[in-house]
């Protein structure tokens, strides 16, 4: 009788089964596929002579290959032909007789093959599943990647999504034309230097020539990706039309948002409460977003005051989205000094701001109150509202921690429309294991998102950085969605704007010349660096491939007496180069999300 924890054919659903030997049946050796005997018959049949997994192709010792081949073909003479060439190989071949036998195996009572059975079970079950799969197919997540393998679109929707728009000449060429003439000033220098040593301080002149040599090179490297700047113009209108058609479900990709936090005392949680408020109102289909928080610090503060902005969440992302208000990151709008009834032309708003502004204030203080009662620790530890214990009373020694605060269900705003997912994730900390600060509470949230969105798309935030253009994301998938580029693209990289700097920027503080015309010319070149935060990743890009599986090489022998009594023909072996390239090309065609 069959144990229970045999396994289980991956076509047709049935056990495995046993061997002539009495073992469990193994198809291919080197990756033990599950496959039972009739299923495998079949595929040899159907002239498929190798492992579904890896390509190797079966052996006789395990399979009626032969005698299965035959039987398709309906004819002995293959049968007879492939002994004799298991003979001039060297390999043990089985008798002509057993065919009948293993035909008779395989036929029942009815006449009728047993694999014909299990196949048409097989394919009844796959049915049935196509069929359930068609009914959620509204419900079904669609990768990007089939989204940009879809027959081609007419009119606007087959446009680009993007473009590149260069500097104008006008302002290029006179700085070309000052860096041309600065060059030949150099070499015209260093040719005066080399040629007039100073005898009288021979090492002094050399020193400073070298010193000269290295200021002159790294000058030119910093001043040559300066050279073509480029700006890129993107068309959302053109997205839309291509992702988002009338009355049909939004096809664009979902995005995760990574938001990072460490010690609520140092990093006001209200300033972390506008990133947050700021990512929830995007504008974008709420069942894209997703808005993970890491709190490397384990703080309590850091858990209610997230409770509170989910809360209040549901008052704010609705006012937002109704009067296209912008930055939707409340402490920054109420504060900024312009004229917030320009092109607002709905009666209500005025009363409705008043009414929001005024539940901000109220919202502000409760998160005042949280940050006065954190000042002081008790001596026992801090405990929750149900009398337990904080997990993250040691900061360095607590489990891993993950609360949902707004999810599929009962995430709704106070209007009754779904809100986008907000998840609060504290990774777990031991003490003589390394955690590697942000790069390590990144990774952390890339598997957590992994188990509970796994959106295509990752945008990583700081805690004091909000978005101030609801459509950024639209923006970035211009680039990241384009069929054209999107499958080489690994990230966009926004550039940072600054808030309370004053208009004339003394200390540089906008840092314009590093975003407007830096960045800008590695652009130009191959693409911008990533700042660390603001940008938009590929999660295929960050989780990349793993180290090769190289193949075991085959053992050759110092001694060719074997090949010569025996009558094998020694065969040519692959060179390492060789087994090393087709084991990489295996892993990166098996590499998937």
């Amino acid at each position: 009788m069959m144990e229970s924890g045999a396994p289980i054919c991956n076509i047709c659903g049935e056990q495995v089964g046993l061997s002539a030997k009495g073992e469990v049946f193994v198809a291919c050796h080197e990756c033990t596929y599950p496959i039972c005997q009739h299923c495998l018959d079949y595929e040899i049949k159907e002239g498929r002579n190798a492992c579904m997994r890896c390509g190797t192709p079966y052996t006789d010792d395990d399979t009626a290959v032969a005698e299965v081949q035959a039987e398709a073909s309906g004819d002995q003479t293959p049968v007879a032909t492939h002994l004799n060439t298991a003979k001039d190989s060297g390999i043990h071949a089985r008798n002509v007789s057993s065919v009948s036998t293993v035909d008779s195996e395989y036929i029942n009572d009815s006449g009728n093959p047993i694999w014909k059975h299990r196949v048409e079970s097989w394919k009844e079950k796959k049915n049935k599943k196509k069929r359930a799969a068609t009914k959620e197919k509204k419900e079904a997540k669609i990768p990007p990647e089939q989204q940009m393998e879809e027959k081609p679109e007419s009119g606007e929707a087959a446009q680009a999504l993007s473009r590149v728009v260069p500097l104008p000449k006008s302002q290029l060429a006179p700085y070309r034309t000052v860096i041309i003439m600065r060059l030949i000033i150099l070499a015209l220098f260093f040719q005066y230097r080399v040629t007039h040593p100073v005898d009288s301080a021979f090492g002094l002149w050399l020193t400073s020539v070298i010193c000269e040599i290295w200021f002159a090179f790294s000058w030119v490297l910093d001043q040559f990706p300066k050279w073509s700047p480029i700006n890129r113009e993107t068309y959302i209108d053109r997205l839309s039309a291509r992702f988002e058609r009338e009355g049909e479900p939004s096809e664009l990709a979902a995005v995760d948002f990574f938001v990072s936090t460490v010690d609520p005392l140092k990093e006001p949680p209200l300033i972390t409460a506008n990133t947050v408020l700021s990512i929830l109102a995007v504008d974008y289909p709420v069942d894209k977003v997703s808005c993970y928080v890491s709190d490397d610090g384990a703080a309590m503060l850091t858990f209610e005051s997230l409770a509170e902005t989910a809360d209040f969440a549901r008052k704010w992302v609705p006012f937002c989205k109704k009067f296209s208000i912008e930055p939707r990151a409340p402490e920054f709008y109420f504060s900024q000094k312009f004229d917030y009834l320009k092109d607002k032309v709905q009666p209500s708003f005025v009363k409705e701001r008043r009414a929001m502004k005024r539940d901000y204030e109220e919202y502000k203080v409760r998160v005042n109150a949280l940050v006065a009662k954190a000042q002081k620790t008790p001596d026992e530890g801090w405990t929750m509202a149900d009398g337990t214990p904080w997990p993250g009373n040691n900061p360095r020694d607590h489990p891993g921690m993950i609360q949902v605060f707004l999810g599929n269900t009962g995430a709704h705003d106070i209007e009754g429309n779904e809100l986008p997912r907000l998840v609060y994730v504290s990774r777990e900390k031991r003490p003589g294991y390394q955690h590697h600060k942000k790069a390590g509470a990144e990774n952390a949230l890339v598997r957590v998102s992994a188990v509970l969105t796994n959106a295509p798309f990752i945008l990583n935030l700081d805690c004091d950085h909000y978005v101030n253009n609801s459509k950024a994301i639209r923006e970035a998938m211009c680039f990241l969605m384009d069929p054209q580029v999107g499958r080489d693209v690994c990230y966009v990289q926004f550039p940072q704007r600054f808030d309370g700097i004053d208009k004339s920027d003394r200390y540089a503080n906008r840092n314009t010349v590093f975003f407007d015309v830096n960045m800008k010319g590695l652009d130009g070149i191959q693409g911008p660096v990533y700042v660390g935060t603001g940008c938009v990743f590929n999660r295929q890009a960050l989780y990349g491939y793993g180290p090769s599986s190289l193949p075991s090489l085959p053992k050759t022998s110092s001694s060719c007496s074997w090949c010569c009594c025996c009558g094998k023909k020694p065969t040519k072996e692959k060179d390492l180069s060789e087994v090393i390239r087709d084991a990489k090309r295996e892993d990166l065609n098996a590499a998937h999300l």
